[in-house]
């Protein structure tokens, strides 16, 4: 039997003075709270005003994660009416700087999931206690090697899962009762951290080889183990083995890579916007990517594949693609070229100027790209030259620069504008306000995966989706495209993340209702919407 003061201390459980005088007396709690009853709506204004008084971004999520940590119905109720407000708060760019101290602020675990390479005898019972019997349908797990735009943080990494599952909550209501956070700890090559004394995780660096992929698969089997429904979403493992690890998983079981995949939706989304701006194909457009790390080659591949399913032929497709990294353009010849770049990585006999397409701008200057996406996280690569350049050659240049943090934004969007007479069509990795140019107020459509991934994922669940395959992406793509208003001035080129619940209910249906068509459901599911409607979570008491 659960003693009182565990249902006070329960996220799951606890309602705070939200417990009427009924519950109190039978649960036994009666006298270990002020004497008042107050609503859920009652709790969440004097909540909010308690947010308010924070002095700082930083305060006011450590504020959040005090609430989350005690009472998860009144987090997600107080979530959900300021949605907008709250996702850079919750998530990205400010979680970047908890992650950063997270050793230093940590007060509690989260009901997270540490799991240690050291010691791997230790899965499966973590994986237990920490589900305490509750049906855990949807994992994020991370190794943390390449979160955000900020690279190794180790086991501070732990609430970059933490965070996504917590939009999984508040934009398409996956019950936060069947959710689990875990993280990886396979050591960290961040030096600050291994000279940090108050560093928590592993102190030495990454495992790499077969160690790991060993220790990764005891995971994948312990939780499809234990967990039979599972959703298993991977977030920020390094460019060295987050392509490995999804090839390895994503013709088993059912499996999500967010940073490959769900940046790759979410870019497609927003050009498919974009053509209904322009009205032009996909298949003439000249695609350029800055950046060609996981993010900026699963955001090409998505693209490619796209192209195909419009009737490109597969030389034809490659032919439309430039990737430029650290070494330039990326040639075949190159010895560095991981598995995902291999396949765009072009001939140096197409360009009378092979050796001089080293920068951005010069290959800028070469291919006149219709597209260009940034996923670099060079803050400001994206200059003035080099953005005149490409309008030059194209009357509505589609820019996109995705990099987040804000600090490391590949270019502002009132300066694209300015560069292009108004004329760009802009994402960004972040939430920018609209922007006043010439009389027209342009709205500024956000990259953000969490209008994908949330409503990817619940429909998936709800479809009892055996696999999460090409067809089912492309559909949650297409389903956020085709939302673009094109006759109105200023026009984003992705829907609002105010509308974050609506379009992942969108997004959810478009998934699900795919997955049925193709029969690939572990149960006989007739009608997505219905099965939806029975999966989603509302927080209330």
């Amino acid at each position: 039997m659960t003693s009182p003061l565990q249902i006070l201390n329960n996220p799951f459980l606890n309602k705070g003075t939200g417990f009427t005088m009924e519950e109190r007396k039978e649960l036994g709690i009666a006298g270990l709270l002020p004497p008042k009853v107050q609503t859920l709506e009652e709790q969440a204004d004097q909540t909010y005003q308690q947010y308010l008084s924070k002095p700082s971004d930083l305060e006011k999520r450590l504020f959040l994660m005090e609430i989350f940590n005690t009472n998860h119905t009144l987090f997600y109720y107080l979530f959900s009416q300021h949605v907008v407000e709250f996702m850079p708060i919750v998530y990205d760019p400010t979680i970047a700087d908890t992650i950063e101290n997270y050793s230093e602020l940590f007060v509690d675990p989260q009901n997270a999931v540490y799991l240690s390479i050291d010691q791997p005898d230790t899965i499966e019972s973590a994986l237990k206690a920490g589900a305490d019997g509750r049906d855990i349908q949807l994992i994020v797990v991370t190794d943390s090697e390449g979160i955000l735009g900020i690279g190794d943080w180790g086991t501070n990494g732990v609430d970059i899962a933490v965070g996504k599952l917590m939009v999984y909550t508040a934009a398409a209501g996956v019950n936060p009762e069947n959710v689990l956070p875990v993280v990886l700890d396979t050591g960290t090559n961040n030096q600050t951290l291994l000279d940090d004394p108050l560093y928590l995780g592993n102190r030495h660096p990454r495992v790499r080889g077969e160690k790991f992929y060993n220790f990764v698969d005891q995971f994948v089997q312990k939780a499809e183990g234990l967990f039979p429904n599972l959703y298993l979403h991977w977030e920020d493992f390094g460019r060295e083995n987050a392509a490995n690890i999804l090839d390895k998983y994503k013709n088993e079981i059912t499996t999500f890579n967010d940073d490959i995949q769900g940046t790759g939706i979410i870019a497609l989304a927003a050009v498919l916007g974009a053509m209904n701006i322009t009205k032009e194909k996909i298949t003439d457009q000249t695609y350029l990517c800055f950046g060609a790390g996981s993010a900026g080659a699963g955001i090409a591949n998505r693209m490619y594949e796209e192209m195909r399913q419009e009737g490109l032929s597969e030389a034809d497709a490659r032919k439309r693609f430039y990737l430029v990294d650290k070494q330039g353009l990326l040639f075949d010849d190159m010895d560095d070229l991981t598995p995902e770049q291999k396949p765009f990585a072009r001939q140096r006999a197409e360009f009378d100027n092979a050796d001089d397409l080293k920068d951005l701008l010069s290959v800028v200057k070469t291919i006149h790209p219709t597209i260009m996406v940034g996923t670099s996280t060079q803050p400001g690569s994206f200059t003035e030259e080099i953005v005149k350049e490409m309008a030059a050659h194209t009357e509505r240049p589609i820019i996109f620069p995705l990099s987040n943090p804000t600090k490391l934004a590949e270019a502002k969007a009132e300066d694209l504008l300015a560069w292009t007479d108004g004329k760009a069509l802009i994402a960004t990795g972040i939430p920018v306000a609209p922007v006043e140019y010439k009389g027209v107020t342009y709205e500024i459509g956000q990259a953000n995966n969490a209008l994908v991934y949330p409503g990817l994922g619940l429909g998936t669940i709800a479809a009892t989706a055996k696999l999460l395959n090409d067809e089912m992406i492309s559909a949650a793509a297409h389903s956020l495209g085709g939302i673009v208003d094109p006759s109105q001035p200023g026009a984003a080129v992705l829907p609002p993340v105010s509308q974050l619940t609506k379009f992942s209910e969108t997004v959810a249906i478009a998934t699900g209702q795919s997955a049925i068509d193709q029969g690939i459901t572990k149960q006989p599911v007739t009608d997505i919407k219905a099965a939806i409607e029975e999966l989603k979570w509302t927080p209330k008491y």
